[in-house]
């Protein structure tokens, strides 16, 4: 016994507690997963140079129109009285433009020739498409759960939207449009809007669903070059919409024709972000028989009440004379007046030309009788 002893404390066995405490707190390369020591740790990457650009390159498009927040809702005619916040700042970000913003919109710089711009369009939609073609795309493309689709909204046909359709033309040769708010008001100009500044070519619709063709010869490749806007420009200041005495009214004759419109049942009752196809339709029609009409909208909210009120005195037309509790008063003018007027034109025309025509045929007469 004595001689194992000191064999046994000059070899230690390998499970014991100095061999584990020596091998586990070693400096060796090995570590293994039970250690109590943990790996070296990895150097920390450099965060990224988050200094802005002072100097960005300006994008150059060469789109041959000027570039607004909305090109269907917006009248380019029309001056506004003043601006919300300054000119100076652009909503496509600073210097990421080769145009100046006008605090409406992005002039072009340089005029392009619209024989060239009209040919170039023609070249790019190439021939018409076939019946045969033209079902085919529509039965792929006109179900709600097609894949390729774009929402059009209250702000209707916007500069964002147009690269939005141009990115859906890199997968697909048509895209789906659902409009819904106040542009289906005006249904043919969302169209001419869309066509016009998209290139491409309306190939379906059907109440408030579109569906635009890319053209035979369009090449996402080359497609142009769309800056974004980065925000959306606060709307400028216009002209009041609702006077307090209407044009062609007394005061008087104003304020009773007011009281005539909120005491009349209501023509129709809108809602917020609905489908106002046949609206300018029954407002036209109910002019026949009524003086003044009323439109509920109480659920439509007050921007999108003056906008209705805009479209339907451009489209109906009417003079708006009241617009309170979200409720629309339409007068629809002194029609009698302006048609009589018009009778009575129309029967001076005819007076003058039938008394030309008495005095050619005398004269015909006078030069046969003296020849």
């Amino acid at each position: 016994m004595q001689k194992l002893l000191p064999r046994l404390l000059s070899n230690p066995p390998k499970h014991s507690f100095s061999y584990f405490f020596s091998h586990s707190f070693s400096k060796t390369t090995y570590d293994p997963p039970f250690s109590p020591i943990s790996k070296p740790p990895k150097p920390k990457p450099k965060p990224p140079d988050l200094t802005p650009n002072r100097n960005p390159t300006p994008i150059k498009s060469s789109l041959p129109f000027d570039f607004r927040h909305s090109y269907s809702e917006t009248d380019p005619t029309l001056e506004p009285i003043g601006f919300r916040e300054p000119k100076r700042f652009s909503p496509f970000g600073p210097g990421r433009l080769d145009r100046e913003w006008t605090g409406t919109s992005a002039p072009v710089r340089d005029q392009l020739d619209s024989c060239l711009v009209e040919e170039e369009s023609i070249r790019v939609l190439g021939d018409p498409l076939t019946e045969e073609e033209i079902e085919e795309l529509v039965e792929k493309h006109r179900h709600s759960d097609c894949a390729r689709q774009t929402n059009l909204g209250k702000n209707g046909v916007t500069h964002n939207m147009l690269d939005d359709i141009h990115n859906h033309w890199k997968r697909a040769e048509a895209v789906r449009i659902k409009c819904l708010g106040v542009p289906t008001l005006d249904m043919d100009n969302v169209c001419f809007q869309l066509e016009e500044k998209s290139g491409g070519k309306i190939i379906y619709r059907h109440i408030n669903i579109l569906i635009l063709y890319w053209g035979r010869n369009y090449d996402p490749q080359n497609r142009p070059v769309i800056p974004l806007m980065l925000w959306k420009p606060y709307p400028p200041i216009y002209p009041k919409l609702v006077k307090n005495i209407a044009d062609g009214l007394t005061f008087e004759e104003t304020k009773e024709m007011r009281n005539r419109g909120l005491h009349s049942p209501a023509l129709m009752k809108l809602m917020r972000n609905g489908v106002y196809v046949n609206v300018v339709a029954r407002v036209r029609e109910a002019f026949e028989t009524e003086e003044v009409i009323r439109l509920d909208c109480i659920h439509v909210g007050k921007s999108d009440c003056k906008r209705i009120d805009v479209k339907l005195r451009d489209l109906a037309p009417c003079v708006p004379i009241l617009f309170k509790d979200e409720q629309i008063i339409l007068w629809r003018g002194k029609r009698d007046q302006e048609r009589n007027s018009d009778i009575s034109d129309a029967n001076e025309k005819s007076s003058g030309q039938s008394l030309l025509d008495r005095l050619l045929v005398d004269s015909v007469a006078w030069k046969s009788h003296c020849c």
